[in-house]
């Protein structure tokens, strides 16, 4: 059983006075910070806000504290160092990945996209097509919002160069099966690219273990600094076109940092881990075991929130309605905008969002009303049952 109490023990915003009394239920968009991210980063700007790798100790010191946030990431997700990248954002990381893909692929060749995806892991490839890539799309049912193997199957053959799509989506919630459909790609030939943004909150994966050859995540989602987080595994990083300065090619870290990024929020990454292990000693597991116990508690909180809105009137859940099959991240279409239903919940305490979340082609291809948008109340390990239940009951009042 998670100890939500020593959790919420590790994150100032639960004691701050301006949000007493309110449950954040908003954490597709962006999680709490945890106090070990907030403390690395403010002694960063005390004491070594300067350039890293010099010899003298404020700047020996920063770059120590960079190259173990690399390194203790990279243990916790199953990869070598050097497969781990820092860059601006999870957006700005796939542009610049989509422009190595344009240099590496050849007219005529093919890529296998998703209509699951938020944009930022969908539209960047997509302009592929422009140089002469055929552009395949991967289609949700649009009823539940479910991803197919057997329709990837009918995709692939020896043209396909590469297949993106989300470990989860923003807005239908569903885990899709990583292990599965990567051996199904390589089987055929194909790199693999996992947008990872909307599970990592919920757990950090084993990404050796799942197989994919890029998996990317945004450290803000995972109680840290505004980052985005990138894994590209040796084999392809070495294959693709250099996209950082020339003399910078041997490094596999920094191919594809064209820009570098911001040195005080790689050095608060380490809080992230520094968390996490917190978790597991207090919890008696390893920190790669935190994973489950996160989704457990998920799993137990979230039921009674899909019950709750599953079959009422004039309400149509998007994804799945088992918990065990999805992310805590419940969206939902309506007969009135999202936005002003989700106005209406924060005058019961309940701070959530509407619209469409980026994921526009998605809700599009399940036949959402977009000048509606949708709901969405999403939650992670840190949310209470007393929490839940105040957003059932917001619920009922609201709707």
């Amino acid at each position: 059983m998670l100890d939500t109490d020593f959790v919420r023990s590790n994150f100032p915003a639960f004691a701050e006075s301006s949000l007493a009394g309110q449950a954040f239920f908003e954490n597709a968009g962006g999680s709490y910070t945890c106090a070990q991210v907030i403390d690395r980063l403010t002694r960063t700007y005390r004491s070594r806000k300067v350039q890293p790798y010099a010899p003298y100790a404020a700047s020996r010191l920063a770059g120590e504290e960079m190259d173990e946030a690399r390194s203790r990431l990279a243990a916790l997700l199953g990869v070598e160092t050097d497969e781990v990248s820092f860059g601006p954002s999870t957006t700005q990381n796939t542009y610049v990945l989509a422009q190595a893909f344009r240099q590496f692929l050849s007219p005529g060749e093919a890529i296998i996209v998703t209509n699951q995806d938020h944009e930022a892991n969908s539209g960047p490839w997509r302009q592929l097509a422009n140089r002469g890539v055929e552009v395949r799309e991967w289609k949700v049912d649009p009823e539940t919002g479910h991803l197919d193997t057997e329709a990837l199957e009918d995709l692939l053959d020896d043209k396909v160069r590469l297949v993106c799509f989300p470990h989860c989506s923003n807005v239908v919630g569903e885990v899709n099966p990583v292990l599965e459909i990567t051996a199904l790609c390589h089987a055929a030939g194909a790199f693999v690219c996992v947008d990872g943004v909307s599970y990592a909150p919920h757990g950090f994966v084993d990404v050796g273990n799942l197989g994919p050859d890029i998996y990317l995540f945004s450290s803000y989602k995972t109680y840290g600094p505004h980052q985005g987080v990138m894994v590209i595994r040796r084999g392809l990083g070495r294959m693709l076109p250099n996209q950082g300065h020339y003399f910078n090619a041997d490094t596999l870290y920094k191919r594809f940092t064209p820009a570098g990024p911001d040195h005080a929020q790689v050095a608060a990454c380490a809080g992230m881990v520094d968390y996490i292990e917190a978790l597991a000693a207090h919890h008696g597991v390893t920190a790669r075991g935190v994973h489950d116990v996160m989704r457990a508690h998920e799993v137990a909180l979230l039921q009674p929130l899909l019950d709750a809105v599953k079959d009422r009137n004039s309400v149509r859940l998007i994804g799945p309605s088992e918990a065990s099959s999805r992310a805590p991240t419940v969206t939902l279409a309506l007969n009135r905008p999202g936005e002003e239903v989700a106005a209406e919940l924060a005058r019961h305490g309940i701070m959530c969002g509407g619209g469409d979340f980026y994921a526009v082609r998605a809700l599009e291809a399940m036949g959402v009303d977009m000048q509606k948008g949708v709901l969405r109340l999403s939650f992670v390990h840190y949310t209470t049952q007393a929490e839940v239940t105040k957003a059932i009951a917001a619920l009922d009042a609201v709707l």
